[in-house]
C-alpha cells in the first residue's frame, strides 16, 4: 500500500517526539510498504518567516531523515515546494471546502490560542494538507490519535470533490493509528513540541542535551519518600528502557531512595547512546551535501511521476484547460 507523511522544517533540530511517534515508524513501514515522505516547507511558512532559514532547516531535516534509516532505495523523501502540482489541486479541493469544516480545525484553534495571527494560510491548512495526501493517491496516512482530524477532514474534501465531480478521481485515505504509538511528553510534561520549547533534540551537543533533561519538570518529593512513576520523568525514562529494567527501577522508586537527579542521570546516558550511531551517519552525510540533494532530486521525481496523472484527471473533470 502507499502510505504517506510529510513534517514541517519549522526549526533547526527534530526532537526525540518525532523520533519515537514518527521517524521510526517509517523505517519500519518502509520495508512493506510504498512510502513517501515530504518536506512540508510550504507549510512551514505559516510561521517560518525567513527564506533563509527556512532552506536550512529544509536541508536539516532531510539530514535528520536519512540518518534515523530512511532508505532514499525504497521511500521517496522530496521537498514539498519541488511539487508544483501541490498547489493547483489545493485551489481545486479548496473550491468545494465550506468554511465551516475550516473553522472546527482543532489545529486552527490551538495556534490562535498560542498567539499566531489569524492568516489565510493558517486558516487554509487543511485544504493544502488534503492536497498533499490526495496528489499521490494514499492509502495510509500514519498520525497519532491527537492528529486523526487532519485525515478525517482530507476524506471529507475527496468526497466533496468526487461527489461534485462524479468521478472516483481521488482516493479517500484512511488513518494509520499505531497500536502502542509512544506519547512522549516534553520538560514540561506537555505534549513534545518544539512550538512549546520543551523538546529534547536528538543530535544537539550533549551540553544541550544535559541541560534539556536536567529541566524535566518534577515536584519536591525528598530522596528517601517514594516517587510516582507515572510522571513525565520516568515515562520519558521508559521509552528507553526495556521491561526488565522498567519492572527493576520502578520497584525502585517505590520503596524510596531514587532521587531524581540519579533518574535524570541515566536518562541522559540513554539518550546519548541510543541516538549516537545516528548522529555519526547525520555528521557523514552533512559533509556530503551533494549526494543529500540527489536523493531530494530524486525523490521529487518519482512523487511527480504519480502525481501528474492525478492531478491532469481532476483537471480535465473539473473542465479545466483543452480538453
Amino acid at each position: 500500500m502507499r502510505v504517506l507523511s510529510g513534517i514541517q522544517p519549522s526549526g533547526d533540530y527534530l526532537h526525540i517526539g518525532n523520533y519515537l511517534g514518527a521517524l521510526r515508524q517509517f523505517v519500519a513501514l518502509q520495508e512493506e510498504h510504498e512510502i513517501l515522505v515530504f518536506i512540508a516547507d510550504y507549510h512551514s511558512m505559516n510561521a517560518v518567516r525567513d527564506g533563509a532559514a527556512r532552506r536550512e532547516f529544509t536541508r536539516s531535516v532531510a539530514l535528520d531523515y536519512l540518518a534515523c534509516g530512511l532508505d532514499p532505495a525504497r521511500a521517496m523523501l522530496f521537498r514539498q515546494s519541488d511539487i508544483p502540482e501541490v498547489a493547483e489541486l489545493s485551489w481545486l479541493l479548496s473550491t468545494v471546502t465550506p468554511m465551516g469544516l475550516l473553522e472546527r480545525a482543532h489545529a486552527y484553534k490551538d495556534k490562535l490560542a498560542q498567539g499566531q495571527s489569524a492568516d489565510h494560510g493558517l486558516f487554509a491548512y487543511p485544504v493544502l494538507q488534503a492536497a498533499d495526501i490526495l496528489l499521490y493517491r494514499s492509502d495510509l496516512v500514519p498520525v497519532g490519535q491527537d492528529q486523526k482530524q487532519h485525515v478525517e477532514m482530507c476524506r471529507d474534501i475527496a468526497q466533496r470533490f468526487n461527489h461534485t465531480y462524479g468521478e472516483d478521481l481521488l482516493v479517500v485515505p484512511e488513518p494509520l493509528i499505531p497500536e502502542e504509538a509512544a506519547l512522549v511528553p516534553g520538560t514540561d510534561g506537555r505534549k513534545m513540541s518544539k512550538s512549546y520549547g520543551n523538546a529534547i533534540a536528538m543530535f544537539a551537543s550533549r551540553k544541550e542535551i544535559k541541560k534539556a533533561v536536567m529541566s524535566i519538570v518534577t515536584d519536591s518529593t525528598p530522596v528517601e519518600a517514594p516517587k510516582d512513576t507515572a510522571t513525565p520523568l520516568f515515562q520519558l525514562w521508559s521509552l528507553f528502557a526495556s521491561a526488565d529494567e522498567k519492572r527493576e527501577f520502578f520497584a525502585r522508586a517505590g520503596e524510596g531512595g531514587l532521587g531524581y537527579g540519579d533518574v535524570k542521570k541515566d536518562l541522559l546516558e540513554r539518550l546519548l547512546a541510543y541516538f549516537e550511531p545516528m548522529r555519526e551517519r547525520r555528521e557523514a552525510l552533512a559533509a556530503r551535501p551533494d549526494e543529500v540533494e540527489d536523493v531530494l532530486v530524486d525523490g521529487v521525481q518519482r512523487a511527480r511521476a504519480i502525481a501528474t496523472p492525478v492531478l491532469e484527471a481532476c483537471r480535465q473533470a473539473a473542465g479545466l484547460g483543452r480538453g
